[in-house]
């Protein structure tokens, strides 16, 4: 059985090591570090290097004059390198729990290796000092955990740095040509529950590290606080955010879905072009909603009236 673990870094020097480190005390052992980085001009390169030159198991795969990609591309470009049956997800800042690998390849033997698998696991939240911020940011984020195409449509429960796939679920990613998709993680759970298993572990597989350059992170009260202050720039958010998990769906419809996939798919990135009434049925018929009450009523309401909706041109 081969393992891969797959990391992109992009100025990564605060927490790097400490991550590294978590990998290397993993109870399974058997693994290959992928490392790629994304145009860093801090100490990773150097941190990277040194950790190389002291375990064969990490290697460093920067092809000349790459330049950045982008967390989506690059993450794609490292799970295209190199063939495995099993592929782990990495971000540079968190601390893996020591039984994280092996939890998760556990699990994965219960399935036929030629069906598409995404596992994934709960997270605790720590702020950068490795605090307790929250036990499970599955129920103080979402409430529960997706595994169904419904649910992961409009909202994705599923973070990358405790994600593994197999490689069927691989392919159907590096095999095609795709629009943009607003996050690697996201994108691979819908794959997995259009075609597969996407399997969830309510166990924590890492301290998920929350700090001053987190990019994306928790949704912590502060973030939220922020948000409600400006409502002008909430609504774009949430109309950014509808329109771009379209687009990301409609990557799926050039792939050969079920009829009852495809139909809920179909439906649900058309439906701004249609009138009210449609609108409206298609809500209820499909049940197009968010993971909490509150966001499902907005979601909801913001597709009915179409409040700040911007006609795209």
């Amino acid at each position: 059985m081969k393992v891969n673990i797959l990391m992109s870094t992009y100025n990564g020097e605060r927490f790097l090591a400490e991550q590294l480190e978590s990998i290397q005390q993993q109870t399974f052992p058997d693994w290959k570090l992928l490392i790629r980085d994304d145009g860093s001009s801090d100490r990773t390169l150097e941190i990277i290097e040194q950790f190389v030159d002291k375990d064969s198991r990490i290697r460093f795969i920067n092809e000349a004059e790459e330049g950045n990609l982008g967390v989506v591309k690059s993450f794609h470009r490292l799970l295209d390198f190199e063939a495995a049956d099993y592929y782990f997800f990495s971000d540079q800042d968190d601390v893996w729990l020591p039984d994280k690998v092996a939890m998760q390849l556990e699990a994965a033997a219960e399935y036929k290796v030629e069906q598409p698998l995404l596992i994934y696991t709960d997270l605790k939240v720590v702020d950068q000092d490795l605090n307790v911020v929250h036990e499970s940011m599955i129920r103080a984020q979402s409430g529960h955990a997706n595994t169904e195409l419904l649910q992961e449509l409009t909202e994705n429960t599923v973070t990358g740095g405790v994600s593994m796939i197999n490689h069927s679920l691989a392919q159907l990613w590096t095999g095609q040509e795709t629009y943009p998709i607003l996050m690697h993680d996201w994108y691979l759970a819908l794959l997995a529950t259009s075609f597969g298993q996407l399997v969830y572990l309510d166990q924590p597989g890492e301290l998920y590290r929350q700090h001053d350059s987190n990019v994306l992170g928790a949704r912590t009260l502060s973030k939220r606080l922020h948000n409600w202050l400006r409502p002008h720039l909430l609504f774009t958010k949430y109309w950014n955010l509808i329109s771009r998990s379209q687009v990301q769906a409609k990557n799926l419809l050039a792939l050969p879905l079920a009829a009852e996939k495809r139909d809920l798919i179909e439906n649900f990135v058309t439906i701004m072009e249609l009138p009210f009434k449609e609108r409206y049925r298609r809500l209820r018929h499909y049940g197009y909603r968010k993971n909490r009450a509150f966001h499902t009523l907005v979601f909801s309401l913001l597709i009915l009236t179409k409040f700040a909706y911007k006609e795209k041109k």
